[in-house]
């Protein structure tokens, strides 16, 4: 069935067209067929070489409007820090002892993981577990400080990662279909600006191959590059 309604849903998507990002938002939603408030995210294809140092795009940005999502926070420290960062909001905190739940237990009811410059020595012995999912801290998005209060507040706020894949391409989650048009699309012009920011000046001609928005069921739109 649902295979039935994709199709009828890419039928309605004019592929000889680039669209505007705020008619693209319109046009995902009244397509939308999925029966729950889906993700709205974007694609980006760049034309960028991962393996070079200055090209392995990296970092984070809190959205205008956030993502509509919770994210469930666990701060690696010591000390007062972990009072501090369980007072600030974090759901778990802890040093040595949360470590070896991650490696023991396999443990991951988390979904972000800040942590202190001096824990981590210790963290990164969970590399080969913790890189493959994303979730090791990493100063450029903000996940290895001594303010943990911030980072955390940022988190909440609506922070976004974005990281580039091998093939040169970024996904990053702008909001929820339930979000009004003009959020959603105040949330795409501000990653789509982060995007030209960053950059690298090493890249030769044209750097955003495409953009494609879709809902998480549905089809892609393509969008017209500003």
């Amino acid at each position: 069935m649902a295979g039935k309604k994709y199709r009828a849903a890419k039928e309605q998507i004019d592929r000889s067209r680039l669209y505007d990002y705020k008619e693209a938002i319109e046009l995902i939603k009244n397509i939308s067929f999925a029966n729950f408030d889906e993700s709205v995210e974007v694609s980006f294809v760049l034309n960028v070489d991962p393996r070079q140092a200055d090209q392995n795009i990296r970092g984070a940005m809190v959205l205008p409007h956030g993502t509509g999502r919770t994210q469930r926070v666990l701060v690696i420290t010591q000390g007062a820090k972990v009072d501090e960062a369980l007072k600030a909001g974090a759901n778990y905190a802890g040093g040595a002892d949360m470590i070896e739940k991650i490696q023991k237990e396999n443990w991951f009811d988390f979904d972000v993981i800040v942590a202190t410059p001096d824990m981590m020595g210790q963290l990164g012995k969970l590399g080969k577990l913790l890189g493959p999912k994303g979730l090791m801290p990493n100063p450029k998005t903000g996940t290895v400080t001594m303010n943990v209060a911030n980072a955390i507040e940022e988190i909440q706020k609506g922070k976004v990662g974005y990281r580039v894949d091998r093939e040169g391409n970024i996904n990053v989650m702008i909001g929820k279909k339930s979000f009004s048009n003009e959020a959603l699309a105040e949330n795409f012009k501000a990653i789509y600006d982060q995007m030209l920011k960053v950059k690298p000046a090493t890249v030769k001609g044209t750097y955003m191959k495409s953009v494609t928005m879709s809902t998480t069921m549905g089809p892609g739109v393509k969008i017209a590059t500003l």
